[in-house]
Parts: structure tokens; C-alpha cells; sequence
């Protein structure tokens, strides 16, 4: 479970003072499929940047089940990333001369894992993610929709409760972006919490609760 109290993120543009986060309170339940949605510059991306322990918040108290990550070194917060949440990006942020195998084999090798027991991972991920053929490829060689889903194949490979997603159809067009829409809510149906940051409202309407941000406040939040 994830549970934001009064969380505050202050950035510093020469003598202008924005806050991106204005005291968050916002709690979401495992398994959830959230949508965050608002202008930009409306703090959207700032909290989910916090939820992945990508930034930390200025003030307040951020738990994610049930310990105060807040308080953890950089280096015990990545132990934690690694253990618990996925990334999804809209520019996918694959390693141009690694193939797609190879991309999503990284955050295995990053936790030791004996390349028998990688290998079997990797082929059963593939398989998964209809990537069988284009295992060999690099990113080049791919469409966007099948980069997306190497790269969320490689934000999952882990397991993690929670799966974060900002503006991940952001580079399709619409019948891609609507397959890996798909593809999200499928991991969310097997228990993964899914969290996606969005502009499109057609998208974010997608999502069984959506929360509206304006000005670093949450402005909305509806089932």
C-alpha cells in the first residue's frame, strides 16, 4: 500500500519558489488501477516521481507498505525500487546496442541472478510479451508499440507490487497506444498495482479511479 501524508516538493528557479507537491495526502490500496491526470507543470509527474523514490519530497511522510521510505539512505531506497516498483516511460529509454533480450535482462543481472536461472526468466518473458521473435532485435529494429513492450517487460521482469507508467503511449498512435493500454491493465488484473501518469483523458478515463491535479494539489479524485 502506498500512503502519501502532507508531502511537499519545492523547486528553486532563481528567486521564484514552486511548489510542485502542496502537502499531498493520498493513499492508494494494492492492486489498484490509478490514473493522474492535469495540465503540465500541474505536479502530475513530480508525485509519481516521488512514489518510485526517483525524488524525494521536501517535507511530509511517504510509507509504502507500511515503512517510511522517506527516511531511507539513496542506496536503500534503490534496494526498495528494485524489489517493489516497475518504470514505464514514453520514450521507452532502452539501450540502443543492447537487443531486446538483452534490454530486458538488465535488472536481473543488476540483483546477481545465475545466468541458468536468467535465461529460463527471460524466455518465459518473452514468450509473455509475444516478443519471441523479436528477441535478437535491437531497439532500431523494433516499432514503437513492440519498444514499449520490451520496456515493459523489463519493468516487470522483477515482479514488483507496483508497476509506474508515465505518458506510456505518449509516442504511439492510437491502435498501439490502446494495445499497450491492454497489455498494463493485464498485470493490473493479476495483482500488480498500476499507477499512470497521463494527458490523453480518453487513457485516463481507462483507469477504475482518476485523480485530478492542478498547481501541485490534487483537485480531484473520483472512483
Amino acid at each position: 500500500m502506498i500512503q502519501l501524508q502532507a508531502i511537499t516538493r519545492i523547486f528553486h528557479m532563481g528567486d521564484q519558489v514552486i511548489h510542485a507537491l502542496d502537502h499531498i495526502d493520498l493513499t492508494i490500496d494494492s492492486g489498484e488501477y490509478v490514473s493522474i491526470m492535469g495540465a503540465s507543470g500541474s505536479g502530475k509527474s513530480t508525485l509519481l516521481n516521488v512514489i518510485g523514490l526517483l525524488d524525494r519530497p521536501n517535507s511530509g511522510q511517504y510509507l509504502l507498505d507500511g515503512k517510511d521510505v522517506t527516511a531511507l539512505s539513496e542506496t536503500e531506497q534503490a534496494q526498495v525500487r528494485r524489489e517493489k516498483i516497475g518504470f514505464v516511460f514514453q520514450s521507452f529509454h532502452l539501450i540502443p546496442r543492447l537487443t531486446a533480450a538483452e534490454n530486458i535482462e538488465i535488472p536481473l543481472i543488476l540483483t546477481g541472478m545465475p545466468p541458468a536461472e536468467r535465461k529460463e526468466r527471460i524466455a518465459e518473458t518473452l514468450q509473455a510479451f509475444n516478443l519471441g521473435d523479436r528477441a535478437h532485435h535491437r531497439p532500431a529494429e523494433l516499432s514503437g508499440g513492440q519498444r514499449q513492450r520490451v520496456a515493459i517487460a523489463r519493468a516487470t521482469i522483477l515482479r514488483p507490487t507496483a508497476l509506474l507508467a508515465d505518458e506510456p503511449t505518449g509516442n504511439l498512435d492510437h491502435r498501439i497506444g490502446s494495445e499497450v493500454a491492454a497489455l498494463l491493465e493485464a498485470l493490473n488484473r493479476t495483482g500488480t498495482t498500476l499507477i499512470v501518469v497521463t494527458h490523453d483523458r480518453e487513457l485516463g478515463l481507462r483507469a477504475r479511479r482518476r485523480i485530478a491535479m492542478r498547481d501541485g494539489r490534487i483537485e480531484s479524485d473520483e472512483q
